[in-house]
């Protein structure tokens, strides 16, 4: 073999060989630009996930020494909440006072409570006792229905004026709330929202107890969407000689319906109360002893409701929060 043949075949060998080379570094920057491209679709997916699942919330908490007339003052520090059994961000905690301080309140009456005479001065008193610049309003139930007998109102004497004598059968009271909170007198969201309910909580589609009433259910879910706080007075409206078992089961029921809300249910027992005062001298404090509670909470799909666990570190507390909340998307989307 010539000495030019062979330089020949070792130029075509390296040729060959450079070739093989830059195939091998293509391909490796093809797949550093696969890995890479991969890699951020992974991480804005990811991204895309947990933004679709950040949620938040709102709610009313309730918070007063039990032995103490002073009000206690809670620190952000001190207060841990569960959202559907997971731990969530509180990412507010305000009391209401002063400039923060915004109520609106309805006192709705069954209409079917036309024994209710004795009481239309201590109802009218709650009313023109309250802070001046709480905002109330008077309704009655009618066939389903809340009718305000007035818009909500700063001028107190004004809204009392409107009482009178419930005139009408007695109506489901759970239509009458759900009515409520989807139809509320205002449409300033920063505002407490609260409602003082005075019924016997009877079903008249389930005279009896039953705790997975569709229609206590139902009114529970909107006045959580609206973010009502209900305080429920015990009057028996229906006739009379219905017996224990429907008195106990409307009892339990409004009880249900105001726990779910972070209110409170009021009763003496069987029969009706002789005097709403004490009941509305705790309703009063409870009023002035509440926080504004925001919170981030993990969010599957659409805006929905779920259970509430709060917790407030500190002795001597009493905490009332409410049991369910809504969850929606961030401004509302």
């Amino acid at each position: 073999m010539g000495r030019g043949h062979l330089v020949a075949i070792l130029r075509a060998k390296l040729r060959h060989r450079r070739t093989l080379e830059g195939k091998t570094r293509m391909k490796n920057v093809v797949l550093a630009s696969l890995m890479l491209i991969c890699s951020l679709l992974m991480a804005t997916q990811v991204f895309a996930q947990d933004e679709k699942s950040n949620g938040q919330g709102q709610a009313v908490v309730t918070v007063f020494a039990k032995h103490n007339e002073v009000a206690p003052t809670v620190p952000p520090q001190d207060v841990s909440l569960k959202v559907n059994g997971k731990d969530s961000t509180v990412t507010g905690w305000q009391p209401f006072k002063g400039a923060n301080d915004s109520l609106e309140l309805v006192v709705l009456i069954d209409s079917g409570a036309r024994n209710i005479g004795r009481q239309i001065d201590e109802i009218a008193h709650f009313i023109q006792n309250q802070g001046p610049d709480t905002k109330i309003a008077v309704g009655y139930m009618q066939n389903g229905r809340t009718v305000m007998a007035g818009p909500l109102s700063a001028d107190h004497k004004q809204a009392s004026s409107v009482l009178h004598l419930p005139v009408g059968p007695t109506t489901n009271p759970y239509f009458a709330v759900s009515d409520l909170a989807q139809n509320w007198p205002s449409q300033d969201r920063k505002a407490r929202r609260e409602v003082v309910l005075l019924s016997d909580g009877v079903d008249p589609e389930n005279r009896r107890f039953d705790p997975e009433d569709p229609y206590m259910e139902a009114a529970i879910k909107d006045s959580v969407k609206a973010g009502l706080v209900i305080f429920g007075i015990y009057w028996h409206a229906g006739p009379s000689g219905e017996g224990s078992i429907v008195e106990d089961g409307g009892q339990s029921l409004l009880s249900e319906l105001c726990q779910a809300t972070g209110g409170n249910s009021y009763w003496t027992g069987s029969g009706n109360p002789v005097s709403f005062q004490p009941f509305f001298d705790d309703v009063m404090k409870r009023l002035d002893n509440q926080y504004g509670v925001e919170f981030k909470a993990h969010l599957d799909r659409k805006p929905t409701v779920e259970t509430l666990k709060l917790k407030v570190e500190g002795i001597g507390l009493q905490v009332t929060a409410p049991q369910q909340v809504y969850v929606d998307r961030p401004g509302g989307e």
